[in-house]
């Protein structure tokens, strides 16, 4: 461990498989103590954990549904009570949405993609904010993706999400500068996550997969471990003046 985060506290959402455990790793690594939060995949979530505690580090799991306001404000309540304070939040639950034209998309696939996807860092970020300004600063990090800066053709409640959640951040970055909080987003491109792989059929049904490497400039997916080294940047004192920035880790998509 290199200690750039030693007796700092890091909660992770989402930390039970791809970018999400790759960063409570990483948090871990630079020697934070780390909450992990994951709702489905609970033995993922506590594999994480174990990881972290065989490497040396310490580290706590809590179930945690971030759709719903009781559950989130009971993981913050917990990171808080287990480790006595809170300084860098990752918000990265997510799904990958319907991935069907706008007007075949129901109305409960939508309000899923939403709850979870929006209103899930919503909740996180208020119940973050109140702690982190009592202690009087902290740095918050969500996930958005490439597809929250440009939109394609399906998967319209998955943008929608995606673009508000960049909207979100920057809101919230411009009220909470002047209190010492930072608030970015990275928008992953094309990533090599369990999420990624689950509908890999679905995005590659009018381009195929070759033809897709070959419009990323770095020919290749990213790997969740990038997306983790982008994330403890943001956290770290080497981002200091750094604030309301949707940072693209796509290999070049987006040019």
């Amino acid at each position: 461990m290199t200690g750039k985060f030693q007796g700092k506290v890091a909660l992770v959402t989402g930390g039970s498989s791809g970018m999400g455990k790759a960063t409570a790793l990483a948090f871990a690594r630079e020697g934070a103590k780390v909450v992990v939060a994951a709702d489905k995949n609970i033995k993922g979530g506590q594999e994480t954990v174990q990881l972290i505690k065989k490497g040396g580090g310490e580290a706590t799991f809590v179930k945690t549904d971030v759709s719903k306001a009781a559950d989130v404000e009971a993981l913050v309540n917990k990171t808080v009570e287990v480790y006595g304070r809170l300084d860098y939040a990752f918000n990265n639950a997510g799904i990958s949405g319907s991935w069907l034209p706008l007007a075949d998309c129901s109305e409960d696939d939508w309000d899923r993609t939403i709850n979870i996807n929006l209103k899930g860092v919503w909740l996180c970020m208020k119940y973050e904010l109140l702690w982190m300004l009592k202690r009087g600063g902290g740095v918050i990090v969500n996930t958005a993706a490439v597809s929250g800066l440009k939109a394609i053709p399906r998967n319209a409640d998955y943008i929608a999400s995606k673009f508000g959640l960049v909207g979100l951040t920057k809101s919230a970055a411009l009220a909470y500068a002047k209190d010492g909080i930072r608030i970015n987003v990275v928008c992953p491109g094309l990533i090599n996550t369990p999420m990624t792989q689950n509908t890999m059929d679905k995005i590659t049904q009018d381009l195929p997969i070759g033809r897709l490497k070959q419009m990323i400039p770095l020919r290749r997916l990213g790997t969740s471990e990038e997306i983790a080294e982008a994330v403890v940047w943001l956290c770290s004192d080497a981002a200091s003046y750094v604030t309301g920035l949707a940072m693209n880790v796509d290999g070049g998509l987006l040019g």
